[in-house]
């Protein structure tokens, strides 16, 4: 297989190392890093963890570039009928019911996408961490930590670096005491260089795009969508009756909930403007949303506009209108497709309404701007005039999670 020269330099600097972490900028290969270092590490089993969306292409790499594995997508197969040579591929959400996985020896782990196994406490992480016994680990991500550093503390353990929590807050992360919550409240982090040194001593490697690739332009549009009568009043009263349902918004949770929905799919001008947008161009379009409501009225749209469309949610992952129709439109839900798709055949997204997670929006943006990529991107956001949507996009902007927290201090400001 012919890699880059980035690529082959990250192998060359991990040659050594039986646990590594390839924490490099989307769009830069990483699937071929770490199958590739799979294949040097050449254990009798290989796992790959993956989101359920990326089964499929990982199946489909390892079957083109690997031929003499074994590709099977594990589900419950007894272990003592599968050969060696293998490489079992399973998803995050399914690791943790498959117990008799604790029982395989000699093999390597991977794991795309390994922020997902930021919260220690999770089943998945509880999981991977303390009951799979592998002899080498991959860890692949564009974004480990997505500004909070205490979250690499699971994948350092991994590494073979056995920090505990205590002990890594104290030496990387500001914290200071809250007196109205009673408790220890991040405000900061510290000894960054160090840390990162740290890291490299444990076969973590990082990388940015920019340092390998001069990609084209990115252009970011703040579309402004006229407001309605409801959100206002939603937003007065936390209460407002749409389409013969009220909704009540009495905890700060619904409350943002609502919001977000009476600026979206709630909004008739919203979908005027999308409308309006699509109608604009017979480029191949990518439209970020977040709720199955949001979903169901802009496929109304697009049939009525005639446009080919793809879908990738929780339920489907259907390209093949992407694939092979230039004027295709591929609704996509952040969960399920933020992460991991190639889409460079398209140089426009539209994001219908906002994530509230950082490292949701940061993939979202990557998913056209990657190698391949030869126009500009552009960017549109769609946003509800006077609306929490405004306020999101700006702490997306500083790579922040838009929080049940920052919500409240909003909401105490107007």
């Amino acid at each position: 297989m012919n890699l880059f020269p980035h690529q082959d330099n990250l192998l060359n600097t991990t040659y050594e190392f039986s646990r590594v972490a390839y924490y490099i900028d989307m769009g830069l290969g990483k699937t071929f890093i770490g199958s590739e270092k799979m294949w040097e590490l050449n254990t009798p089993y290989n796992l790959v963890v993956c989101q359920k969306s990326k089964i499929d292409d990982w199946k489909e790499h390892f079957e083109e570039f690997y031929p003499e594995y074994n590709v099977i997508i594990f589900d419950k197969q007894s272990l003592e009928i599968i050969p060696q040579e293998s490489v079992l591929i399973i998803n995050y959400d399914k690791v943790w019911r498959r117990p008799e996985l604790e029982h395989l020896r000699d093999f390597t782990m991977m794991l795309d996408e390994s922020s997902l196994i930021k919260n220690e406490k999770s089943n998945r992480s509880k999981f991977i961490l303390n009951n799979l016994k592998p002899d080498n680990v991959i860890l692949l991500s564009g974004t480990p930590v997505s500004g909070k550093y205490e979250e690499i503390i699971s994948q350092i353990n991994l590494l073979g670096w056995k920090m505990s929590k205590d002990l890594f807050m104290k030496q990387y992360v500001k914290r200071e005491w809250d007196e109205l919550d009673g408790g220890w409240k991040i405000i900061g982090y510290k000894n960054i260089d160090r840390l990162k040194r740290k890291l490299r001593q444990y076969g973590a490697v990082f990388m940015k795009t920019e340092e390998v690739f001069d990609l084209p332009t990115q252009n970011h549009i703040n579309v402004p969508v006229k407001s309605t009568k409801q959100y206002n009043e939603f937003s007065t009263h936390h209460m407002c009756e749409y389409d013969g349902e009220m909704f009540i918004g009495d905890t700060p949770s619904k409350a943002k909930l609502y919001q977000r929905q009476f600026a979206g799919y709630m909004n008739n001008n919203k979908l005027m403007r999308l409308k309006e947008l699509i109608e604009s161009t017979n480029d191949r379009l990518i439209i970020f949303y977040n709720f199955k409501k949001e979903c169901e009225v802009i496929k109304k749209l697009c049939d009525e506009l005639e446009r080919p469309l793809s879908t990738v949610n929780g339920d489907i992952k259907d390209l093949e209108a992407y694939e092979n129709k230039s004027n295709s439109i591929t609704l996509i839900q952040y969960q399920a497709g933020a992460m991991g798709l190639n889409l460079q055949k398209s140089n426009k997204i539209i994001y219908f309404t906002l994530t509230d997670k950082s490292e949701l929006f940061e993939q979202s943006k990557k998913r056209t701007h990657r190698i391949g990529q030869e126009q500009p991107c552009f960017y549109y956001y769609l946003l509800t005039q006077g609306s929490v949507e405004w306020r999101m996009l700006d702490v997306l902007k500083m790579r922040k999670d838009y929080t049940d927290e920052l919500f409240e201090q909003e909401e105490m400001k107007s």
